[in-house]
């Protein structure tokens, strides 16, 4: 696989996805879009133009980002899933992780493990 250049950013809380999207444009890496929901980012996935994706374990309400894991898997699209360490779903235990709290280099190694 080429190098992922378009990153979706799956992050409920606005602060932490602002961050991310300064990193990945200090790492010359362009954001595909922001979302903070399932729903958002399901249907972001749909939409197509996504070479990767950084997906947030848990968002608001409880509310787990599987789903949408298992459709960036379906759609052959890679992923890195951002936690403060929680168990990953059965499935996904493979995926690089990104530790909380983020920084810029710990983001650029888990992309470069995609």
């Amino acid at each position: 696989m080429t190098e992922a250049q378009r990153i979706l950013i799956v992050e409920d809380e606005p602060l932490i996805a602002m961050m991310l999207e300064d990193f990945l444009d200090a790492l010359g890496k362009q954001v595909a879009g922001t979302v903070e929901t399932v729903a958002s980012a399901l249907d972001r996935v749909a939409a197509g133009g996504i070479d990767a994706a950084i997906l947030d374990v848990n968002l608001r309400g409880g509310e787990k980002s599987w789903p949408v894991a298992d459709a960036l898997a379906a759609a052959d699209i890679p992923f890195v899933l951002a936690t403060g360490g929680d168990t990953l779903a059965p499935g996904h235990t493979s995926r690089p992780v990104l530790a909380k709290p983020f920084t810029m280099d710990g983001v650029e190694r888990a992309l470069a493990a995609l």
